[in-house]
């Protein structure tokens, strides 16, 4: 029996868009990071750098071998296992009929995970003592976003060590679906798994909004229009933040 592997893919964009770069990390039986990788990309969405980083992890990983991948992204997560199919009967338009963003990330991501076994964990971001994979890929993208050089255990180079806190107010941002959004098309898609695909589980998170206008969340980090937010003391952001 092939053993399961435990993976984390993150990505970082200075600025959404800004200079942007995905990692991936992949773990050992005790829980110990064995192996990581992070590549730049110029410069990039932070959707376009999470997907990235998924599809990089996926081309890393022994396609027989069963996985569990650990993001921090729910748009990402939700972009390959839920909204996807529904993307696809509609010839890759969104439920107000816009065409889906990020397509060749999405079609690419599909076939790979075709016939595997994959369950993705969603686990929050930027938490004391939070999940290590997920935290050090956090690292490691953020590094090479402003770095914008290739790095990673292959080369011998240390993981890249946690950035100063940064807080930022987010711009207020009404809490109505947005219309044309890639986010926002889950109520046009099915849910679970579909295209073929061997297992994606996903252990989605409730109580959230979508947002109708990007913006920047309390932890520093952005957030896009479509993607899930909640009200915080500070205005909106990722709901892990509140």
């Amino acid at each position: 029996m092939v053993e399961k592997i435990i993976a984390a893919c993150d990505g970082a964009s200075k600025g959404n868009p800004g200079p942007a770069a995905w990692a991936w990390v992949i773990g050992r039986a005790d829980g110990a990071i064995d192996r990581w990788e992070a590549g730049p990309l110029g410069r990039a969405t932070n959707n376009v750098a999470e997907l990235t980083a998924l599809e990089r992890l996926l081309e890393t990983l022994d396609p027989a071998a069963p996985v569990e991948v650990r993001m921090d992204s729910q748009y990402a997560m939700k972009a390959v296992t839920t909204w996807l199919p529904g993307w696809r009967r509609k010839g890759w338009k969104t439920s107000s009929g816009s065409p889906v963003a990020n397509k060749d990330l999405v079609v690419r991501i599909d076939a790979l995970l075709t016939g595997r076994d994959v369950d993705f964990v969603y686990v929050p971001a930027h938490q004391v003592d939070g999940d290590p994979l997920n935290d050090a890929a956090d690292r490691a993208a953020s590094h090479t976003a402003r770095t914008q050089e290739p790095t990673g255990s292959a080369a011998g180079a240390p993981l890249p060590p946690p950035e100063a806190p940064t807080r930022a107010s987010a711009p207020r941002a009404r809490s109505s679906a947005p219309s044309g959004s890639a986010g926002a098309s889950a109520g046009g898609a099915s849910g679970g798994s579909g295209g073929g695909a061997g297992a994606r589980r996903t252990r989605p998170s409730g109580g959230t909004l979508k947002a109708r206008f990007s913006g920047r969340c309390r932890c520093g980090k952005a957030y896009d229009k479509g993607e899930t937010i909640a009200k915080n003391p500070d205005g909106w952001g990722h709901p892990t933040c509140v």
